[in-house]
């Protein structure tokens, strides 16, 4: 079975004004598997790391100029390739700022496309049909480029592929209302020209798609009328003579979907695998007229086995790279995770249904607090199913409410009837779709909610958020409604589940935490997790004195010593140095604890800013939305951090407490930024001198760790070098000579 799994935003858009385009021109796969470069239709191409859906790098062509095919990246020579005004092939590196200094050169021909397929080097398609390889061309750019074409026919799509030892360009043109399909075989060189069937009533093809495997070109091509043709080329009997005439290609009908009474204009299908098809702007079977969906198929058996419904106009672009179809609609390019299982007959007709269902959605143990305080044995799990359970089973089933009338009672019914039928709703195994169940659902409410102050379910919202079916990008208003309410334990749980919380939120969030008074903080119910590590965290009384992450006790003191203090310097003579010790004495008869090995804020807003410390961001993004925050703020955050800081470089052991616990390199990478974000400020106020110079003495502490550390880099070298032993068992003695 096929599955589409919750989605994520990339980037916004910017379509035409009367929304006849996407604003794309294209999405390349990049250097792995979560990089892609987007290209748009006038002047940017910017690199997307698609996991943190965050631009590292942009690059633009200066006014007056226009990129007039997609952007591709040369894996071998890790270089991006461009055209600008259809002759100016220009060729630079990531860590290149201006495109105007970056390689350029002009050819003598229009180019088309240049195509850069995994595993073969770049490709240039001319508009008149002729194909180089980048390196031949640059090598003379004004070489004489000959036109295969005829001049009333014009390239409508175009691709290359890389099968085994053999690369082809294929692209495909039109010509009188006819349409053809070139196959141009590279090393040696090869053209073919095949002749696509009509279509009745001389209907063009609105997409392609193209898959190579065991010496097989699979073309894969869809008509407004629903229809999705195969073709299958074999490249086993091409000769280097055969381009003088045009031959003829069949088809076998794969799909016919079902469309409303007026044919498609914007749509496009995409092969997944050798069973399954993308297929987008194509009505739902089920759904209604209006709504755009995006499906997965299966070709062997022709049964529809996963849809997302898509909001906003449909382009009829559709991308798909390492297991993610990237899809834009409306004013947003969209990443959908997918998945196709192999597939089986008893699969696609739902007979494994029932298995598949228990397996992936059996509902969580939940502990008895019977069995907790009073010792009760705990029961076998494994039970007989009496006549009496099973028909007050099936009398459960037949009266529960399906996802929509849900949907319909959440606009009216009060919360704890829809708290009951949403815990219903979601105890069923036969419930399908639960990712976009989850969105819809959750949207809903939120709706209600911001419409009805009086109207709120934290409870059901918890219990949404806890699916992990749930991200910002599909319900934007979650976290800040959590806020807006109070309900500390939602923003918990969004900032734990969420992968996508934009800076702007985050930051909203930390000003929100941090102003909250302790009293209030302790009174609101968190992760016991998130509590049980500060009380871990602040429990220890004693602090161990050895070095740790390059501090300890002793190498404060000793990067004090150096910070001046008043008028001492080198001519006080010995005055200053029987003051400071004076100092050094008195501090330490005072106190056996510091100030700043106490917790500056209570265990609970403690934990909610560790989940701060712990949620994604981009520097870029963060600084801006810090600067909102006061001075007192800032000041009692970074204490905050301080206090952090010390407890993980006196005891390394709290670093591993668990998933929820903020690691030593966060916590350095928030005090940069606050610094960043407030240093002018801190300077000026004399409640931050004390702490400032402490995180000096922190900055110098890393510093002599990593000087350590690159002392001892040539023995790490050789302990990785060399060749791992067999196991000896459960105990064993060795000794590693060094030298």
């Amino acid at each position: 079975m096929a599955a589409l799994y919750e989605g994520y935003t990339l980037c916004g858009l910017v379509p035409s004004q009367n929304l006849s385009n996407s604003g794309l021109q294209g999405i390349e796969a990049e250097r792995d598997d979560d990089h892609v470069i987007v290209t748009d239709l006038t002047r940017s191409v910017t690199l997307y790391k698609v996991s943190d859906q965050k631009p590292l790098g942009s690059w633009t062509v200066k006014q007056g100029q226009c990129l007039t095919c997609a952007v591709v990246y040369n894996v071998q020579t890790n270089e991006y390739v461009a055209v600008t005004d259809h002759k100016v092939i220009r060729i630079w590196k990531e860590e290149d700022v201006l495109l105007e200094k970056a390689f350029k050169a002009t050819v003598s021909s229009d180019v088309c496309r240049v195509h850069c397929a995994a595993g073969g080097e770049p490709v240039v398609l001319f508009q008149r049909g002729a194909v180089r390889l980048l390196d031949s061309l640059l090598s003379a750019p004004q070489q004489p480029i000959e036109e295969v074409l005829a001049p009333d026919e014009a390239i409508k799509w175009s691709t290359s592929i890389v099968g085994e030892t053999q690369h082809f360009v294929i692209f495909t043109t039109e010509q009188k209302g006819g349409h053809f399909l070139y196959l141009h075989r590279l090393s040696p060189n090869m053209l073919q020209r095949y002749r696509l069937e009509r279509e009745e009533p001389g209907l063009p093809p609105l997409s392609f798609s193209v898959s190579y495997k065991d010496k097989h070109i699979r073309l894969l091509y869809l008509y407004p009328n629903g229809h999705v043709y195969q073709s299958v080329i074999s490249v086993r009997g091409l000769g280097a003579d055969e381009g003088s005439q045009s031959l003829p290609l069949p088809r076998n009908l794969l799909l016919g979907l079902s469309v409303d009474e007026s044919p498609l204009q914007a749509a496009s299908a995409l092969i997944l695998d050798e069973a399954h098809i993308a297929v987008v702007g194509v009505p739902h079977p089920s759904a209604g007229a209006g709504k755009d969906f995006l499906c997965i198929w299966n070709t062997n058996f022709q049964t529809l086995q996963a849809g997302k419904e898509m909001a906003g106009k449909i382009f009829g672009q559709l991308w798909s790279y390492s297991k993610k179809l990237f899809i834009p609609h409306g004013k947003t390019l969209s990443v959908i995770p997918y998945e196709c299982a192999k597939s089986s007959l008893a699969s696609a007709l739902g007979k494994l249904k029932q298995a598949k269902t228990e397996e992936s959605k059996a509902p969580a143990s939940v502990a008895s607090w019977n069995n907790i305080l009073h010792g009760d044995k705990v029961q076998p799990s494994r039970t007989v199913e009496t006549r009496k359970m099973r028909t007050t089973r099936k009398t459960q089933a037949a009266t529960s409410l399906t996802f929509d009338q849900v949907l319909e009672l959440v606009k009216t019914a009060p919360v704890e009837e829809i708290q009951k039928e949403v815990e219903s709703l979601f105890s069923r195994s036969d419930i399908q779709d639960l990712q976009p169940s989850v969105g819809r659902l959750a949207s809903s409410l939120v709706s209600r909610s911001l419409a009805d102050p009086a109207f709120y379910t934290p409870s059901t919202l918890a219990q949404l958020v806890n699916t992990h079916c749930l991200c910002h990008s599909v319900c934007p208003d979650l976290l800040l409604l959590a806020l807006e309410k109070k309900d500390y334990f939602l923003c918990q749980l969004c900032l734990q589940f969420f992968p996508d919380i934009p800076e702007a939120v985050t930051c909203a969030c930390l000003k929100a935490f941090i102003s909250m008074p302790d009293v209030d903080a302790e009174k609101v119910s968190l992760d016991p997790d998130s509590v049980s590590f500060m009380e871990t965290l602040t429990s220890k009384e004693h602090v161990q004195d050895g070095l740790q992450n390059g501090f300890s006790s002793t190498s404060f003191e000793e990067d004090s010593s150096d910070i001046p203090s008043g008028g001492g310097g080198e001519g006080g003579g010995g005055g200053g140095g029987d003051a400071f010790t004076k100092t050094r004495a008195d501090s330490q008869e005072k106190t056996s604890t510091p100030a700043e090995h106490v917790c500056p804020v209570g265990l609970h807003k403690a934990a909610l800013l560790n989940e701060v410390l712990q949620t994604a961001y981009s520097d870029t993004f963060l600084l801006p939305h810090l600067k909102d925050l006061s001075s007192q703020h800032v000041i009692l955050f970074l204490q905050y951090l301080q206090f952090l800081y010390l407890r993980y470089s006196q005891d390394v052991s709290h670093q591993t407490h668990g998933s929820r616990s903020p690691s030593l390199s966060q916590v350095m990478d928030w005090v940069c930024l606050l610094l960043d974000a407030h240093f002018t400020v801190l300077i000026m106020t004399p409640e931050a001198k004390g702490l400032l110079l402490n995180l000096h003495s922190f900055v110098k502490s890393q510093v002599r760790l990593f000087s350590e550390l690159g002392k001892i880099e040539s023995s790490l070298q050789e302990l990785n070098k060399m060749k791992v032993k067999k196991d000896v068992g459960q105990y064993s003695i060795e000794v590693i000579e060094l030298f």
